[in-house]
């Protein structure tokens, strides 16, 4: 039997005096807003307003939602008694659906930064003499306060997507970090094998995971094979030009509806210009690039392309044992490289690539196991619905994940270079429907042994 050991303790959430909390929760709020206004510096306000895609919010709505958000959560709600899930009014996302918030009255960028300001004065004189101990159960280890941080990261993430939908002209980020080059490493279609049995999924952790991560669990696990690399761009051209969009018997039923309805041919952000294919992010237009991960794809496109190879998508669970689960040792790491918190040299996260690396250029972003790239670069789509693991409890309010529960959402996991290492883990759960390619997301592919 593999002995299965007690979660790591996050280095970044390990106790501390409170003084020194709040120092640093009051850094990384600031971290966290200097992030977002830099991301929108660049745009007019008409393109703040402007709703580039039924999809997606105008900017200036996020802007205002993340305010809100750290007002009803560090303000109204910080006593532990809840007033409201989510706030009431212009920023309700449940009020107002993603396709009219381009008809609402929304502030222009001065006001809203002015709000944003307002508020996050008020959220600080709060944290000032917030009780991480005895306090309400939101404030114990500073944990409503990492929500809210994980909130704006993922808004931020939110705002990236909107951008790489911008219409005129393309968006053009500020700078760009340089991308480590080509490795050398891949090797097409080569896969790892995973053995199987007793593994632990999931966190107890209360100080930053979401509720949907918890409880920790055991699972057993049967053996399987999985891709060492997210599949690239080389992988799926050959599918695109062997035809796989028009082959049905690749297709479940729904992707096949889907197809039919959508009238694609390739990924998204893929053209073909005179027999050579490109790809776009923000202004950048390239050359396929085939040693890439591909990016874009829906779950339906994803699913296709592994029957096109005799293969299937992993599970949610599988994903999550071959990126931190050690059958050697049976301990369970943070991250696929370790417990360690993120850097640049690690994994491709953090937005300020604007685009994804090669795979394999990350020589220390490898699981125990060997997969390489499973955090950063690309979201990967898994087979799993999106559901509550035994014992789940709803914290602190049901609508952040126990109102999207069922079969109506696919799960993705690993972050993508739009993700900031604060709201990504080896436990945390994603999820979208599966025609969704306005994400940042591809896959890698698993079959039985």
């Amino acid at each position: 039997m593999t002995h299965i050991s007690a979660a790591p303790t996050n280095p970044d959430t390990a106790p501390v005096s409170d003084e020194h909390l709040r120092a640093t929760l009051a850094a990384e709020l600031a971290d966290a807003r200097r992030r977002t206004l830099w991301l929108v510096e660049p745009l007019s306000d008409e393109d703040l307003h402007r709703q580039h895609d039924p999809l997606m919010s105008p900017v200036l709505w996020d802007l205002g939602h993340i305010a809100a958000f750290e007002d009803l959560w560090l303000t109204h709600n910080l006593t532990g008694r809840i007033e409201f899930s989510e706030m009431p009014g212009l920023y309700n996302p449940f009020e107002h659906p993603r396709r009219v918030r381009g008809t609402l009255a929304l502030p222009r960028l001065a006001e809203a930064r002015q709000t944003m300001e307002e508020i996050r004065a008020r959220a600080l004189a709060r944290l000032d003499t917030a009780d991480f101990r005895s306090g309400p159960r939101l404030l114990h280890d500073g944990y409503v306060y990492r929500m809210v941080l994980q909130h704006e990261y993922q808004h931020d993430e939110t705002i990236l997507q909107t951008l790489q939908l911008k219409r005129g002209d393309p968006y053009v980020p500020p700078e760009r970090r340089p991308l480590p080059p080509h490795s050398g490493f891949y090797q097409p279609g080569e896969m790892v094998f995973f053995p199987g049995g007793p593994v632990e999924l999931g966190t107890d952790d209360r100080s930053a995971a979401y509720d949907n991560e918890r409880p920790r669990h055991q699972v057993d696990l049967a053996p399987f094979w999985i891709d060492v690399t997210p599949v690239t761009n080389g992988d799926f051209l050959e599918f695109v030009e062997a035809g796989g969009y028009r082959s049905r018997e690749l297709w479940s039923e729904e992707g096949w509806q889907w197809l039919r309805e959508a009238g694609v041919s390739a990924p998204k952000h893929w053209a073909k210009r005179l027999s050579v294919w490109t790809t776009r992010t923000m202004d950048l237009i390239r050359p396929l690039d085939p040693l890439r991960p591909v990016c874009h794809v829906c779950y339906h496109e994803a699913q296709a392309y592994s029957r096109f190879v005799e293969k299937r998508l992993p599970t949610e669970a599988e994903w999550e044992a071959a990126a931190s689960w050690d059958p050697a040792s049976g301990t369970k790491r943070m991250h696929p490289w370790g417990d360690e918190p993120w850097t640049p040299e690690l994994a491709n996260l953090d937005q300020t690539a604007f685009d994804t690396a090669p795979v394999g250029a990350y020589p220390r972003n490898v699981s125990p196991i060997g997969c390489h790239g499973m955090m950063g670069d690309v979201w990967e789509w898994t087979a799993s619905d999106f559901l509550a693991y035994p014992g789940f409890e709803a914290f602190p309010y049901s609508e952040y994940s126990q109102a999207f529960f069922g079969s109506e959402y696919k799960v993705l996991r690993g972050g993508s270079w739009a993700t900031r290492p604060g709201a990504v883990r080896s436990t945390f759960r994603n999820w979208d429907y599966p025609i969704r390619r306005q994400i940042f997301s591809g896959f890698r592919c698993a079959r039985d042994a």
